[in-house]
């Protein structure tokens, strides 16, 4: 009986714990209307021993997209706005898509937008949160899926961090997988002309 008692009050202590996790995480990351930084990307195959690594940087303006450019291998450049998604590589074929012709692009890019920033108050709609603080202002998140439409795409998605987000690691339900680091994070400079341009296409 105790057991079972046990049990139902940690049922009923999830949602709320949950919450204060959240609301702990959220106290901890920088509010940052524009965010600059480099990135290396580790995407695991599966069935090939080696990652391929990319590298790059890329810039984040709230409520406008996200500008993802890729250095290394090859240049190439991905432009996420709430309501298109435009990639480009260098001297090579462009592509564009519009939420208006594929209305699951709005929920796909807001989940970009989200995971890069830590928009904890979107991912919540998504995903269960589990986590924990640890020393020195940092947190680490496992995002559980609980939207159908994502969880045919992601087991689970890790997210670890201090006042900004420093790693995203995506585990596909294919069992593919993806890590990336961030480094060299800053607040400025503002986006320039060419920047905003990208980002209003």
């Amino acid at each position: 009986m105790r057991r079972l008692l046990t049990l139902l009050w940690l049922l009923l202590c999830t949602p709320a714990l949950a919450a204060d996790l959240a609301a702990d995480v959220r106290a901890r990351l920088v509010d940052a209307p524009v965010l600059r930084g480099s990135f290396e990307q580790q995407k695991t195959v599966a069935g090939f021993k080696k990652p391929l690594v990319s590298r790059g940087d890329f810039l984040v303006v709230r409520d406008q997209g996200v500008l993802w450019n890729t250095r290394s291998p090859f240049a190439s450049s991905l432009t996420v706005t709430r309501k298109s998604l435009r990639a480009e590589q260098e001297g090579g074929a462009a592509y564009q898509l519009e939420s208006t012709r594929e209305p699951a692009l709005t929920a796909v890019n807001e989940l970009l937008l989200a995971l890069v920033s830590g928009d904890l108050s979107v991912l919540a709609t998504r995903f269960r949160l589990e986590g924990e603080l640890v020393a020195k202002g940092g947190w680490k998140l496992t995002l559980i899926p609980t939207d159908a439409s994502v969880s045919r795409l992601f087991r689970r998605v890790r997210l670890e961090g201090d006042t900004f987000v420093r790693q995203v690691e995506l585990e596909e339900v294919r069992g593919d997988s993806t890590r990336i680091l961030f480094d060299q994070l800053a607040q400025t400079p503002p986006p320039g002309p060419a920047e905003l341009e990208r980002l209003g296409k």
